[in-house]
């Protein structure tokens, strides 16, 4: 069987995934939006949308058209295509649904809408998905002792609301529109120091830190959305390395696969 792994989103959890699929062998692709919104943008493959191409940990992924689709593949990258809709599933000429594996990475934190087609395997990250009604397996996101463990029966924890560790260090869109930025991923932030801005309001760090993410200038967020991250430790690995979460999250979609791939044989 030539099988395929699709993915949606392409952020950073979704790029540990990919990342370890395209490692140990898989032909994986990554859907995404017109205008992706990953904050952590050093490490996600979703970058490829704005500058054409991204490499992470040296594995390079590159946004193409259907018709470039296989050719790319060929050459050792992952494509990126723009296709929020997952609408390459219905394209016969480049996949099978029979030979077709998904794993929906958006976060989206709720109940997805229908697949446009039935396939053997749909894995969900995180919570608003339910393994056996709306997809097969669920990987847990959030960390705890469940952090990255498939699920078979059941949900992920519930959305806290909330962000992991200190809620101080996301940065969130004080207006609607897009960000205009006056800081770098990797550069260090004092304390107040203008980080971007937005209609005219600033952004600034919440505390001395490395500017760990920050959405791209070109995508469009709403009030409220979180389009960046300052982390207090000084260590400049962190954007340029898949995260401990990213490579949990990871482990769980490649038990399901293979756990799939054994009852198929």
């Amino acid at each position: 069987m030539n099988l395929q792994i699709f993915i949606r989103g392409g952020g950073d959890l979704a790029s540990g995934v990919a990342l370890r699929l395209h490692r140990v062998g898989f032909q994986v692709a990554i859907l995404e939006l017109e205008k992706p919104l990953a904050v952590r943008r050093t490490v996600s493959f979703s970058e490829a949308v704005y500058e054409g191409e991204q490499t992470v940990e040296g594995v390079t992924a590159r946004l193409v058209s259907p018709d470039q689709f296989q050719v790319t593949l060929e050459a050792g990258e992952i494509p990126v295509l723009i296709d929020p809709e997952a609408n390459i599933l219905r394209n016969q000429f480049l996949t099978s649904p029979e030979s077709t594996f998904l794993v929906d990475a958006r976060l989206i934190k709720r109940e997805p809408d229908p697949l446009p087609v039935n396939l053997p395997l749909h894995i969900g990250l995180g919570p608003g998905f339910t393994a056996g009604d709306s997809c097969h397996a669920v990987i847990e996101t959030r960390r705890s002792h469940t952090l990255g463990r498939a699920i078979y029966e059941g949900r992920a924890y519930p959305d806290s609301g909330q962000p992991e560790g200190d809620p101080s260090r996301v940065l969130r869109a004080p207006d609607a529109g897009s960000v205009t930025p006056f800081k770098q991923i990797g550069d260090f932030c004092k304390k107040d120091e203008l980080i971007a801005i937005m209609n005219d309001k600033p952004v600034t760090s919440p505390f001395d830190g490395l500017l760990r993410g920050l959405i791209h200038p070109r995508a469009e967020v709403t009030e409220g959305m979180k389009i960046g991250d300052v982390d207090v430790r000084n260590n400049p690995e962190m954007i340029r390395l898949v995260s401990d979460k990213a490579l949990a999250v990871a482990g769980g979609v490649l038990e399901a696969i293979y756990v799939k791939l054994r009852e198929m044989e």
